[in-house]
């Protein structure tokens, strides 16, 4: 359950309360004791240490020591990490209800440890039977008292992390409960719950627009395909062109013919977590009301080795006409991605973000930690999308696109192949996608973070949501920029 971040101006008695504060100076006489004082002076004097804590029978009293220096996007992450360290003690000492204390006058601070509770607090237990309130999370609501805060501010929060749990929960979902069809329809509960005008093509209508790279990867299942787009419009949007983000939604990848081993094939269901970042970014834009007109295109199937499956050596026609000799039938996700980005043209975008799943390469070259990105005639929006990735700690590391890549991916019997080789991979699948624009257009490889084997601080095990902060930072600054 998403703990409900709320404000208020003043301290209740008896309620477990963090103080953020520059010195223990800070701290009001009323609530502690001399001796208490004196222990937490004497706590904070150690080399290195921010946090002292006062266990009252069980109601906690912590002192994070803020810092001087101006807020960075390095002292923004340390504030969620420390947000969310606190809650194997929460938890664990059945707290439901916490308070930030903003002593400090620092609210960016502030905010930033609320979001590492909520985020950190998160766990998928739908599926759970036994013990199930034993591994459900006591706290329920964070609570903020800071004279600087503004309410927009902390609706804004609750919106982007109520984003964040829906796209992990999304990843988390088995295929067995979410195909094609049914992440479909939870997009359209997202558009009914936001004011968010969706529309879901199904495989005729798939078959009708010609989208040979989304049919094809489909062969091999026994479910069909879908198409979905949504679409948010505000009255008094800033942009005159919409921001189209698109997100691969392969439900689950077995890699087709060309099968994974078993053991690749483990964490699979998160191949849709691009499609589940650009529905729900979509989804927090509408609610936080940002005047931004903003589309999410979420081509989507499963990737199975059938009898009626795409095989290494045939030729298929894309969307726009290319032909694309399919070498490699694990290279499914930038195949459904190219007939999006041609599809995406129908919206004259003023710029176009896919987001994907879409190398083990990236895996390779950053780890679990950093997106791999790249773009093509949107330098301006690259930097800002970079800078909003620092902020909220899911950093982009660019990778080149020079026109050498584009050689590896000629073929001798098609216009292209949809494999450059052993080398570059990450890089020559961008290299593909970027054929099939002609706009403006970022690509963020988020194969690494998007889902992890065990929790990383408030990155929960499972999936992450790589993405979903990312670009409503983004969009919030695209908004704030285009209204100056």
């Amino acid at each position: 359950m998403l703990p409900f971040i709320t404000q208020s101006k003043k301290l209740s008695a008896g309620e477990t309360v963090i103080f953020l504060v520059n010195s223990v100076n800070d701290l009001p006489r009323d609530i502690f004791t001399t001796p208490e004082l004196n222990y937490l002076s004497s706590s904070l004097k150690e080399k290195d240490k921010d946090l002292a804590s006062i266990n009252r029978l069980g109601k906690w009293l912590f002192v994070y020591r803020v810092g001087n220096g101006k807020t960075t996007p390095k002292k923004l992450e340390k504030f969620r990490k420390a947000g969310d360290g606190l809650l194997a003690t929460l938890n664990g000492s059945k707290i439901v209800k916490i308070v930030i204390s903003d002593l400090a006058a620092r609210p960016s601070e502030a905010l930033a440890m609320a979001e590492g509770m909520a985020l950190g607090n998160y766990r998928f237990l739908k599926y759970v039977r036994k013990d199930v309130l034993e591994k459900e999370p006591s706290l329920k609501t964070i609570q903020i008292i800071s004279k600087s805060l503004k309410s927009e501010q902390v609706e804004r929060l609750n919106i982007l992390c109520d984003a964040v749990y829906r796209c992990r929960s999304l990843v988390n979902e088995p295929l067995s409960s979410l195909n094609a069809e049914k992440l479909a329809r939870e997009f359209e509960r997202m558009g009914e719950e936001a004011g968010i005008k969706v529309e879901v093509m199904n495989k005729s209508r798939i078959e009708a627009m010609r989208m040979g790279g989304l049919l094809a990867v489909n062969r091999g299942s026994a479910d069909p395909p879908t198409f979905t787009i949504m679409e948010y419009k505000p009255d008094k949007a800033v942009n005159k062109k919409p921001l189209v983000l698109v997100g691969k939604g392969i439900v689950y990848d077995t890699g087709g013919l060309n099968l994974k081993p078993s053991a690749a094939m483990d964490g699979m269901k998160s191949d849709m977590a691009g499609a589940a970042t650009a529905a729900t970014v979509v989804y927090a834009i509408a609610l936080a009301k940002l005047p931004v007109h903003v589309v999410a295109l979420a081509p989507a199937t499963d990737n199975r080795p059938d009898g009626n499956a795409i095989t290494p050596g045939d030729i298929i026609t894309m969307m726009d006409g290319t032909t694309v000799e399919v070498l490699n039938t694990d290279a499914e996700g930038r195949l459904i991605l190219a007939d999006a980005l041609s599809y995406a043209k129908n919206f004259d975008p003023m710029l176009v973000i896919d987001v994907a799943t879409l190398t083990g390469a990236a895996m390779v070259t950053l780890g679990m930690i950093g997106i791999a990105g790249m773009h093509a005639g949107a330098g301006r929006y690259f930097r800002m999308v970079c800078d909003a990735g620092d902020t909220v700690h899911e950093r982009i590391a660019e990778l080149p696109l020079w026109d050498e890549y584009a050689d590896l991916l000629k073929s001798e019997i098609a216009d292209l192949k949809n494999i450059g080789g052993r080398y570059a991979g990450t890089i020559t699948a961008a290299k593909f996608l970027q054929h099939f624009t002609g706009y403006p257009w970022i690509h963020l490889d988020i194969a690494g973070p998007s889902f992890l084997e065990k929790k990383d601080a408030y990155r929960t095990a499972g999936g992450t949501a790589s993405g979903v902060r990312l670009l409503f930072e983004f969009a919030s600054r695209l908004a704030e920029s285009k209204q100056r």
